[in-house]
Protein backbone atom coordinates (compact mmCIF):
# COMPACT_ATOMS: atom_id res chain seq x y z
CA UNK A 1 0.00 0.00 0.00
CA UNK A 2 1.41 3.40 -1.01
CA UNK A 3 1.28 6.16 1.56
CA UNK A 4 0.18 9.49 0.12
CA UNK A 5 1.58 12.66 1.64
CA UNK A 6 0.18 16.09 0.86
CA UNK A 7 3.20 18.27 1.51
CA UNK A 8 1.41 21.60 0.96
CA UNK A 9 -1.46 20.67 3.24
CA UNK A 10 0.88 19.57 6.01
CA UNK A 11 2.92 22.76 5.60
CA UNK A 12 -0.24 24.85 5.83
CA UNK A 13 -1.30 23.00 8.96
CA UNK A 14 2.09 23.68 10.54
CA UNK A 15 1.79 27.41 9.84
CA UNK A 16 -1.73 27.50 11.28
CA UNK A 17 -0.57 25.71 14.42
CA UNK A 18 2.24 28.21 14.86
CA UNK A 19 -0.17 31.14 14.46
CA UNK A 20 -2.49 29.68 17.09
CA UNK A 21 0.41 29.16 19.47
CA UNK A 22 1.55 32.75 19.11
CA UNK A 23 -2.00 33.91 19.80
CA UNK A 24 -1.74 32.19 23.18
CA UNK A 25 1.75 33.45 23.92
CA UNK A 26 4.04 35.76 22.01
CA UNK A 27 6.72 35.50 24.70
CA UNK A 28 10.02 36.32 23.04
CA UNK A 29 13.14 34.24 23.35
CA UNK A 30 15.38 35.82 26.00
CA UNK A 31 18.69 37.31 24.81
CA UNK A 32 21.46 34.74 24.76
CA UNK A 33 19.17 31.74 24.79
CA UNK A 34 21.97 29.38 25.87
CA UNK A 35 22.36 28.00 29.36
CA UNK A 36 24.09 31.09 30.72
CA UNK A 37 26.14 31.51 32.82
CA UNK A 38 27.12 27.83 32.47
CA UNK A 39 27.05 27.64 28.69
CA UNK A 40 30.60 26.28 28.41
CA UNK A 41 30.01 23.54 30.97
CA UNK A 42 26.81 22.51 29.23
CA UNK A 43 28.53 22.51 25.83
CA UNK A 44 31.24 20.21 27.17
CA UNK A 45 28.68 17.74 28.53
CA UNK A 46 26.72 17.75 25.26
CA UNK A 47 29.75 17.51 22.97
CA UNK A 48 29.27 13.73 22.72
CA UNK A 49 26.22 11.53 22.48
CA UNK A 50 25.65 8.47 24.70
CA UNK A 51 26.00 4.95 23.36
CA UNK A 52 24.37 3.06 26.21
CA UNK A 53 21.71 3.58 28.84
CA UNK A 54 24.44 3.81 31.49
CA UNK A 55 25.96 6.69 29.53
CA UNK A 56 22.54 8.33 29.28
CA UNK A 57 22.13 8.21 33.06
CA UNK A 58 25.62 9.58 33.63
CA UNK A 59 24.94 12.48 31.27
CA UNK A 60 21.55 13.20 32.89
CA UNK A 61 23.31 13.29 36.28
CA UNK A 62 25.80 15.86 35.01
CA UNK A 63 23.10 17.95 33.33
CA UNK A 64 21.16 17.91 36.61
CA UNK A 65 24.10 19.38 38.49
CA UNK A 66 24.34 22.18 35.92
CA UNK A 67 20.59 22.79 35.86
CA UNK A 68 20.48 23.04 39.64
CA UNK A 69 23.10 25.80 39.54
CA UNK A 70 21.37 27.88 36.87
CA UNK A 71 19.34 31.03 37.59
CA UNK A 72 16.98 32.09 39.02
CA UNK A 73 18.38 30.33 42.11
CA UNK A 74 19.73 26.92 43.14
CA UNK A 75 17.35 24.07 42.15
CA UNK A 76 14.71 26.56 40.95
CA UNK A 77 15.35 26.48 37.21
CA UNK A 78 12.21 24.99 35.71
CA UNK A 79 13.99 22.77 33.19
CA UNK A 80 15.70 20.97 36.07
CA UNK A 81 12.30 19.63 37.15
CA UNK A 82 11.89 17.70 33.92
CA UNK A 83 15.51 16.52 33.90
CA UNK A 84 15.00 15.07 37.39
CA UNK A 85 11.84 13.24 36.35
CA UNK A 86 13.45 11.94 33.15
CA UNK A 87 16.49 10.71 35.07
CA UNK A 88 14.32 8.69 37.43
CA UNK A 89 12.28 7.12 34.64
CA UNK A 90 15.47 6.20 32.77
CA UNK A 91 16.88 4.48 35.84
CA UNK A 92 13.72 2.38 36.07
CA UNK A 93 14.05 1.42 32.41
CA UNK A 94 17.67 0.42 33.07
CA UNK A 95 16.49 -1.90 35.83
CA UNK A 96 13.82 -3.37 33.55
CA UNK A 97 16.49 -4.37 31.02
CA UNK A 98 17.79 -7.02 33.42
CA UNK A 99 14.56 -7.98 35.17
CA UNK A 100 12.53 -9.20 32.24
CA UNK A 101 11.86 -7.80 28.78
CA UNK A 102 11.50 -9.65 25.51
CA UNK A 103 14.20 -7.76 23.64
CA UNK A 104 16.47 -5.75 25.96
CA UNK A 105 18.64 -4.70 23.01
CA UNK A 106 15.67 -2.97 21.39
CA UNK A 107 14.58 -1.21 24.57
CA UNK A 108 18.09 0.03 25.36
CA UNK A 109 18.60 1.25 21.81
CA UNK A 110 15.26 3.05 21.92
CA UNK A 111 16.18 4.65 25.25
CA UNK A 112 19.50 5.88 23.82
CA UNK A 113 17.83 7.23 20.69
CA UNK A 114 15.21 8.90 22.87
CA UNK A 115 17.81 10.58 25.07
CA UNK A 116 19.75 11.81 22.04
CA UNK A 117 16.75 13.94 21.01
CA UNK A 118 16.66 15.63 24.42
CA UNK A 119 20.40 16.22 24.52
CA UNK A 120 20.27 17.56 20.97
CA UNK A 121 17.54 20.06 21.96
CA UNK A 122 19.63 21.18 24.96
CA UNK A 123 22.64 21.63 22.68
CA UNK A 124 20.75 23.57 20.00
CA UNK A 125 19.41 25.94 22.65
CA UNK A 126 22.87 26.32 24.14
CA UNK A 127 24.22 27.27 20.71
CA UNK A 128 21.47 29.86 20.19
CA UNK A 129 20.32 27.79 17.22
CA UNK A 130 16.93 28.63 15.72
CA UNK A 131 16.50 24.94 14.83
CA UNK A 132 15.66 24.19 18.46
CA UNK A 133 12.27 22.40 18.23
CA UNK A 134 9.40 24.74 19.05
CA UNK A 135 8.03 22.41 21.70
CA UNK A 136 11.33 22.47 23.63
CA UNK A 137 11.63 26.22 23.14
CA UNK A 138 8.32 26.66 25.00
CA UNK A 139 9.91 25.14 28.10
CA UNK A 140 13.49 26.33 27.73
CA UNK A 141 12.64 30.03 27.44
CA UNK A 142 10.68 29.78 30.69
CA UNK A 143 13.52 28.29 32.68
CA UNK A 144 13.57 31.35 34.99
CA UNK A 145 9.78 31.65 35.25
CA UNK A 146 8.94 31.15 38.92
CA UNK A 147 5.28 31.89 38.18
CA UNK A 148 5.12 28.54 36.41
CA UNK A 149 4.98 25.59 38.81
CA UNK A 150 7.66 22.91 38.71
CA UNK A 151 4.87 20.42 38.08
CA UNK A 152 3.81 22.19 34.88
CA UNK A 153 7.45 22.56 33.81
CA UNK A 154 8.00 18.82 34.22
CA UNK A 155 4.84 18.07 32.26
CA UNK A 156 5.98 20.41 29.46
CA UNK A 157 9.14 18.34 29.20
CA UNK A 158 7.14 15.11 29.13
CA UNK A 159 4.94 16.58 26.40
CA UNK A 160 7.96 17.54 24.28
CA UNK A 161 9.73 14.24 24.81
CA UNK A 162 6.74 12.01 24.07
CA UNK A 163 4.75 14.04 21.53
CA UNK A 164 7.79 15.08 19.52
CA UNK A 165 10.90 13.07 20.37
CA UNK A 166 9.54 9.57 20.88
CA UNK A 167 8.38 8.87 17.33
CA UNK A 168 11.71 10.20 16.02
CA UNK A 169 13.52 7.91 18.46
CA UNK A 170 11.50 4.98 17.11
CA UNK A 171 12.61 5.87 13.58
CA UNK A 172 16.24 6.03 14.73
CA UNK A 173 15.86 2.63 16.40
CA UNK A 174 14.15 0.98 13.43
CA UNK A 175 16.85 2.35 11.14
CA UNK A 176 19.25 0.09 13.03
CA UNK A 177 17.01 -2.89 13.76
CA UNK A 178 14.88 -2.95 10.61
CA UNK A 179 11.20 -2.33 10.00
CA UNK A 180 8.97 -2.41 13.11
CA UNK A 181 7.28 -5.71 14.00
CA UNK A 182 4.59 -4.98 16.55
CA UNK A 183 4.15 -8.45 18.04
CA UNK A 184 7.84 -8.79 18.90
CA UNK A 185 8.83 -5.44 20.37
CA UNK A 186 5.58 -3.63 21.17
CA UNK A 187 5.17 -5.37 24.58
CA UNK A 188 8.57 -4.00 25.64
CA UNK A 189 7.52 -0.55 24.44
CA UNK A 190 4.35 -0.81 26.55
CA UNK A 191 6.38 -1.83 29.61
CA UNK A 192 7.55 1.77 29.88
CA UNK A 193 3.91 2.79 30.36
CA UNK A 194 3.87 0.80 33.60
CA UNK A 195 7.02 2.57 34.78
CA UNK A 196 5.35 5.93 34.11
CA UNK A 197 2.24 4.77 35.99
CA UNK A 198 4.30 3.98 39.07
CA UNK A 199 6.68 6.94 39.02
CA UNK A 200 4.61 9.93 37.93
CA UNK A 201 2.18 10.13 40.92
CA UNK A 202 4.89 10.53 43.61
CA UNK A 203 6.96 12.77 41.35
CA UNK A 204 3.89 14.88 40.57
CA UNK A 205 3.19 15.37 44.26
CA UNK A 206 6.81 16.23 44.89
CA UNK A 207 6.64 19.03 42.30
CA UNK A 208 3.21 20.33 43.34
CA UNK A 209 2.48 23.63 45.04
CA UNK A 210 0.40 23.66 48.23
CA UNK A 211 -2.72 24.51 46.23
CA UNK A 212 -2.04 21.71 43.75
CA UNK A 213 -1.64 19.33 46.68
CA UNK A 214 -5.00 20.41 48.05
CA UNK A 215 -6.60 19.69 44.68
CA UNK A 216 -4.81 16.34 44.58
CA UNK A 217 -6.22 15.44 48.00
CA UNK A 218 -9.70 16.57 46.97
CA UNK A 219 -9.93 14.52 43.74
CA UNK A 220 -8.29 11.43 45.26
CA UNK A 221 -7.15 8.84 42.67
CA UNK A 222 -8.71 10.74 39.75
CA UNK A 223 -5.48 12.64 38.99
CA UNK A 224 -3.48 9.41 38.92
CA UNK A 225 -6.01 7.72 36.65
CA UNK A 226 -6.20 10.67 34.24
CA UNK A 227 -2.41 10.94 33.95
CA UNK A 228 -2.09 7.20 33.37
CA UNK A 229 -4.64 7.49 30.59
CA UNK A 230 -2.70 10.44 29.17
CA UNK A 231 0.53 8.43 29.14
CA UNK A 232 -1.25 5.51 27.48
CA UNK A 233 -2.82 7.66 24.77
CA UNK A 234 0.22 9.81 24.00
CA UNK A 235 2.67 6.89 23.83
CA UNK A 236 0.25 4.94 21.62
CA UNK A 237 -0.01 8.01 19.39
CA UNK A 238 3.79 8.29 19.25
CA UNK A 239 4.02 4.66 18.09
CA UNK A 240 1.42 5.25 15.36
CA UNK A 241 3.13 8.50 14.36
CA UNK A 242 6.43 6.67 14.15
CA UNK A 243 4.89 4.09 11.81
CA UNK A 244 3.63 6.89 9.54
CA UNK A 245 6.97 8.71 9.60
CA UNK A 246 8.73 5.45 8.79
CA UNK A 247 7.04 5.49 5.40
CA UNK A 248 8.50 8.96 4.75
CA UNK A 249 12.06 8.22 5.87
CA UNK A 250 13.51 8.14 2.34
CA UNK A 251 12.16 11.60 1.41
CA UNK A 252 14.01 14.14 3.54
CA UNK A 253 11.74 17.06 2.61
CA UNK A 254 8.48 15.25 3.30
CA UNK A 255 9.89 13.85 6.52
CA UNK A 256 10.90 17.31 7.75
CA UNK A 257 7.51 18.80 6.87
CA UNK A 258 5.80 16.05 8.86
CA UNK A 259 8.20 16.49 11.78
CA UNK A 260 7.62 20.23 11.87
CA UNK A 261 3.85 19.81 11.89
CA UNK A 262 4.22 17.34 14.76
CA UNK A 263 6.47 19.83 16.58
CA UNK A 264 4.02 22.70 16.11
CA UNK A 265 1.06 20.61 17.34
CA UNK A 266 2.96 19.59 20.48
CA UNK A 267 4.06 23.19 21.14
CA UNK A 268 0.45 24.38 20.94
CA UNK A 269 -0.48 21.74 23.54
CA UNK A 270 2.33 23.12 25.72
CA UNK A 271 1.05 26.69 25.52
CA UNK A 272 -2.46 25.53 26.47
CA UNK A 273 -0.94 23.78 29.49
CA UNK A 274 0.77 27.00 30.58
CA UNK A 275 -2.45 29.00 30.25
CA UNK A 276 -4.23 26.37 32.32
CA UNK A 277 -1.50 26.48 34.95
CA UNK A 278 -1.79 30.28 35.22
CA UNK A 279 -5.57 30.17 35.60
CA UNK A 280 -5.50 27.32 38.09
CA UNK A 281 -2.76 28.87 40.19
CA UNK A 282 -4.44 32.29 40.30
CA UNK A 283 -7.84 30.88 41.17
CA UNK A 284 -6.36 28.35 43.56
CA UNK A 285 -4.43 30.78 45.69
CA UNK A 286 -7.43 33.11 45.78
CA UNK A 287 -9.76 30.37 47.02
CA UNK A 288 -7.18 28.97 49.43
CA UNK A 289 -6.39 32.42 50.82
CA UNK A 290 -10.07 33.19 51.35
CA UNK A 291 -10.64 29.85 53.05
CA UNK A 292 -7.72 30.28 55.45
CA UNK A 293 -8.79 33.87 56.20
CA UNK A 294 -12.28 32.70 57.10
CA UNK A 295 -10.86 30.00 59.32
CA UNK A 296 -8.72 32.55 61.13
CA UNK A 297 -11.67 34.92 61.64
CA UNK A 298 -14.17 32.37 62.81
CA UNK A 299 -11.59 30.36 64.66
CA UNK A 300 -10.99 33.32 67.00
CA UNK A 301 -14.61 33.70 67.91
CA UNK A 302 -15.37 32.28 71.32
CA UNK A 303 -18.54 30.56 72.21
CA UNK A 304 -20.72 32.62 74.60
CA UNK A 305 -20.43 31.71 78.25
CA UNK A 306 -23.65 30.52 79.87
CA UNK A 307 -23.90 31.36 83.56
CA UNK A 308 -25.48 28.79 85.74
Amino acid sequence: MTTTFDRERVRGSAETLKEKRLELSALEIPPGRGWDPLRDRMAEVLSTQPGSIAAVIAKLDTVQVIMDELPPSPTKNRVSAFNSLYNRITRRVDTALVTGVNQPEFLELLDVQFAKRYFSALSLWNDDNADTPDVWEVLFKRGHDLKMSRLTAAMLGVNAHINHDLSLALIGTWNETGAPVDDEIHPDYLLVNQIFYEEIPPLRRGFSTRWQMEIDEFVGPLDDWSQRMLVTVTRAHAWDQGRRLWDLRNDAEDFEEARQAMDRAASLVAEFAIVGDRLLTTAGWGITGTWHALRRVFGRRKRPTINA
